[in-house]
């Protein structure tokens, strides 16, 4: 019979093409690592890696064996979940996910879904930058940019809706645009690498090169700068619907909306089988969201 720990030590070997890393990750050895690999070999009765002193690749053998390995570890979670009170999603949950859209509407709904779920735990990893969700071991990534992936899948939870914003004070001092063509004379607060706005207009696609003096990794600090007076933005409105309700922000430029088809995307590998706890995450959430998401609905 195959051990099932030794299958998930070879598909995060696999992964990070490193035995004492993936090892590490179990709180093994490098040496009991890969006598456990050797069991598995020998339990299938073929080598699924090769092994240098440098790294470690799959074998055609390893490679067949690595996407039927993932099905059988997700066989696994749905037959304990289904054992442990029918069919409730179990075990630890590893979530990456952008750093702003975590602490606005992530966080804040994590403790009613793990009350719904109290066999689920939950480990969220902050990052703005693409994560490979493969090799971090992860089960599902947030992302709002586009899936480029194929070895992933992707179920959209809420659209990423974006406009033009200021702040009543910047627009009392600086006047206030009519059309996307008096923006280079504006003060811009951009994402870095995000100067360029598309907009849509009655003669087609229109291309506005933005200028400013302050420019972020980090899609709140662009908001809280444009609340602040420092600038007209480009924002999601996930960020600053809270800001338009309370008319610390303006709406500017409506007649001229952005030539953006953005999402809020939930990513998992693909496979045959979506595990319990993938499944609740994603249910969930698309449905806490709603269509449209509660960020977007008339007040």
């Amino acid at each position: 019979m195959i051990n099932l720990d030794y299958v998930k030590l070879f598909t995060r070997v696999a992964a990070t093409q490193n035995i004492s890393k993936a090892g590490a990750e179990f709180g093994l050895s490098s040496a009991v690592a890969s006598a456990h690999l050797s069991k598995l070999e020998e339990s299938l009765g073929v080598r699924l890696i090769h092994r240098t002193t440098r790294k470690v690749s799959l074998t055609d053998e390893g490679e067949e064996f690595l996407p039927k390995a993932r099905d059988v570890l997700v066989s696994a979670d749905i037959a304990v979940s289904s054992v442990r009170g029918g069919a409730k999603p179990s075990g630890k949950l590893r979530i990456t996910a952008p750093v702003s859209f975590s602490h606005i509407h992530l966080i804040p709904a994590l403790n009613e879904f793990m009350g719904i779920f109290p066999d689920l735990s939950v480990e969220l990893r902050l990052s703005d930058t693409i994560v490979d969700i493969v090799e971090g071991g992860f089960d599902i990534a947030i992302r709002n940019a586009e899936l480029k992936d194929s070895a992933l899948i992707a179920r959209k939870l809420a659209i990423d809706n974006r406009i033009i914003c200021a702040s009543p004070e910047y627009l009392e001092k600086h006047g206030r645009p009519a059309t996307p063509e008096a923006l280079p004379k504006h003060n811009c607060i951009n994402l870095i690498g995000n100067d360029n706005w598309l907009f849509r207009t009655s003669k087609g696609l229109l291309n506005i090169k933005t200028r400013g003096a302050f420019t972020t990794d980090n899609g709140k600090a662009v908001c809280d700068a444009c609340v602040n007076g420092m600038g007209i933005v480009m924002c999601s409105t996930w960020i600053a619907y809270e800001h338009l309700r309370a008319g610390t922000l303006v709406q500017i430029l409506e007649d001229y909306p952005l030539e953006a088809d953005a999402s809020i995307w939930a990513v998992y590998p693909s496979s045959k089988l979506v595990a319990p706890k993938v499944r609740a995450f994603i249910d969930y959430f698309s449905e806490r969201y709603g269509s449209p998401p509660y960020w977007d609905r008339v007040q």
